[in-house]
């Protein structure tokens, strides 16, 4: 794996950050971005303190222009994205009811649209390649039903159902699509009253990070396609 570039959004918290740390401990080159510049720094920082290689871009996944001029540093800096992850996401916990279009748009824009947008920009060189990966960071709430997520749920299982689809086009060019659905984790998503209630069955965010790196790991015949991780006590 080693010199493999690996495209990480939503990389300032959480997730993200834990999939920083563990694709560079794999030997790979891990460019993180969000949008807040002064987390991604001390991801960078964390990382090259092990003298390891990695960079931060401040990206805004709701703007398509932030996405193309991102994508295009990386590419003028390493030449090549070999694995785009797309983590960025948000939630509200609130029905249906509750659930304002201000909500509704910034959640669908964000987990949806912006992943459509990072895939755009990355594609067309992974084609051309005829090699590259797409690992798409889920949840459960993509074929669950969760209370007080359905808008939510509707960006997860619209990105699920996009990236199936996009998996069976691109097959002819060895590109891999894989979508991880985690259940509960504990990170900043969460409010901090559900978060020490529900701490000790939530899983940790280096566990699902691992998984991704298995999953980048794969011999090159090998796909995994679609992986559901659950906290071992069910769903909260």
């Amino acid at each position: 794996m080693d010199s493999k570039v690996v495209w990480i959004t939503g990389a300032s918290t959480g997730i993200g950050k834990e999939l920083a740390m563990e694709f560079s401990k794999a030997g790979c080159i891990v460019v993180v971005s969000a949008r807040r510049k002064s987390r991604l720094v001390r991801v960078v920082s964390e990382i090259k303190f092990a003298e390891r290689e990695a960079s931060a871009f401040v990206c805004n996944v709701l703007s398509e222009r932030s996405i193309q001029i991102t994508a295009k540093r990386i590419r003028e800096k390493y030449g090549n994205i070999d694995l785009l992850i797309n983590n960025a996401g948000v939630t509200a916990f609130k029905s249906f009811m509750e659930t304002k279009t201000f909500d509704y748009d910034l959640i669908m824009n964000t987990n949806l649209r912006g992943a459509f947008l990072c895939i755009k920009n990355v594609l067309p060189q992974m084609i051309r390649k005829k090699k590259g990966h797409i690992i798409n960071v889920l949840s459960v709430a993509a074929n669950t039903a969760l209370e007080n997520s359905s808008v939510y749920a509707a960006s997860k299982a619209g990105l699920l159902a996009m990236s199936n689809c996009l998996r069976e086009e691109v097959r002819r060019y060895n590109i891999k699509i894989s979508n991880l659905l985690p259940g509960a984790v504990e990170t900043p998503m969460w409010d901090s009253r559900s978060r020490q209630r529900y701490k000790n069955r939530m899983m940790n965010p280096e566990d699902i990070a691992k998984i991704a790196v298995q999953i980048f790991q794969q011999p090159k015949k090998v796909l995994i396609e679609d992986i559901v991780i659950k906290p071992s006590k069910g769903n909260i």
